[in-house]
């Protein structure tokens, strides 16, 4: 799974939970709604349990809920949780240090693409899994 439907899939994830209200939701449920296959669900729960955003409760009458109210949880922390830190495609890239432009080519793209970062992440910070939620309720009419 690529890096950003990891944070898409977390998030979807997270807004099942908050949907279902604190009920220990099973992993095989929460991949229906996501539409994968459970595996990849209980992988992410395991990062996201980690991170103590949501909470697993094991047993027949087991499953997975939210650890916090979805006011507390913010779009930052999950991705924190589910992301790999960025490197922007620089880890791989090797410029001809020779080369007057391939010399500060990696010192001037690393800075900006350092704060387009830190904008997102200051973006997502903004936002909770209770926003998240209120937008799905405005438009999810179906039942818990």
């Amino acid at each position: 799974m690529s890096g950003n439907s990891r944070f898409a899939v977390s998030v979807h994830m997270l807004a099942y939970l908050a949907y279902r209200q604190g009920a220990a939701v099973p992993s095989a449920e929460i991949a229906s709604s996501v539409d994968t296959n459970p595996v990849v669900i209980r992988r992410l729960l395991s990062a996201l349990v980690k991170a103590r955003l949501v909470a697993a409760r094991k047993g027949a009458a087991g499953g997975f809920s939210l650890s916090a109210p979805p006011e507390g949880i913010s779009l930052l922390g999950i991705y924190r949780a589910v992301e790999p830190k960025p490197d922007h495609g620089l880890r791989h890239f090797s410029p001809n240090q020779k080369c007057p432009v391939g010399a500060k080519i990696e010192t001037i793209l690393g800075g900006v693409l350092a704060k387009a970062h830190a904008s997102m992440e200051a973006e997502l910070a903004r936002v909770s899994l209770a926003d998240v939620h209120r937008q799905l309720h405005a438009v999810c009419t179906g039942r818990r």
